[in-house]
């Protein structure tokens, strides 16, 4: 990265860093670290966290002259005391940062839903597909009993049919 020869007027930054840590050997030296050892491809567990690049005004002077609304009263505390940053640039800087983690945790929180959700889905088609089974044999018992009532009903109607006929010529 080269630096910025000067801050954007709205001290916005797009800039991250990212950092990538792995579990290594016990005795692992400096020179056993390998590229390889973060590749995600190679299955190798990689931890990941990005970083925002902050910016953050630069100090103002301190006042020569300590300001008071009265004599005798304490003084006001200025917008920088020592070169330190004031307190509403840490702030502001802070909540940044733990905005962005929640943003992951958010992320983090949303892949574990869609994953829950993918697995409720999986399952309710399955059942889906048990339930459209059960209900075809169903179907097929009820057709098959079906038919021999009919064919039970031609049957008797046949008998009395003939009876009625013996009846009659009587």
């Amino acid at each position: 990265m080269q630096a910025q020869k000067e801050a954007p007027p709205d001290m916005q930054c797009r800039d991250k860093f990212l950092l990538q840590s792995v579990n290594v050997n016990d005795g692992a030296s400096a020179k056993d670290i390998t590229a390889e050892m973060f590749n995600k491809e190679a299955g190798h567990v990689v931890e990941e966290c990005k970083l925002r690049v902050v910016y953050v005004s630069p100090p103002q002077p301190p006042s020569p002259v300590r300001e008071g609304s009265e004599e005798g009263s304490p003084p006001r505390a200025s917008a920088s005391d020592n070169g330190h940053a004031n307190a509403a640039e840490f702030a502001a800087a802070a909540k940044q940062f733990s905005e962005g983690l929640e943003a992951q945790d958010k992320s983090f929180e949303a892949r574990a839903l869609i994953t829950k959700l993918t697995a409720e889905k999986n399952s309710a088609i399955q059942q889906n597909n048990k339930l459209r089974q059960e209900l075809e044999l169903l179907k097929r018992q009820s057709s098959k009993s079906g038919s021999s009532v009919s064919f039970m009903v031609v049957i008797l109607i046949g008998l009395i049919g003939i009876i009625m006929g013996y009846i009659m010529k009587k």
